[in-house]
């Protein structure tokens, strides 16, 4: 029961960086150039990732959550740098 519950709490983490992530580029970076570098995305995952990490220590939240919200900050900010590259 409890792993579900942690792949639940994963995959709720992992969307939601995956939307903070992306509808910040968007909005706050879109006039910074540094932004549009290829590097950004990992940056931003293992930022998010190092972030969540002291949260392992909690029963719930595993190294994969921690992973999972990583993967999804750095897809979102790739996402959202893709979309000020084409305009959107």
């Amino acid at each position: 029961m409890f792993q579900i519950i942690s792949l639940a709490i994963a995959v709720v983490g992992g969307v939601f960086a995956f939307g903070f992530s992306r509808g910040f580029v968007r909005r706050r970076l879109r006039f910074v150039d540094a932004a549009r570098s290829p590097l950004v995305p990992l940056v931003a995952g293992a930022g998010a990732a190092l972030i969540v990490s002291p949260l392992t220590l909690l029963p719930l939240i595993t190294g994969f959550t921690a992973a999972v919200v990583g993967i999804g900050a750095g897809l979102g900010t790739a996402s959202g740098v893709k979309a000020l590259k084409s305009g959107e």
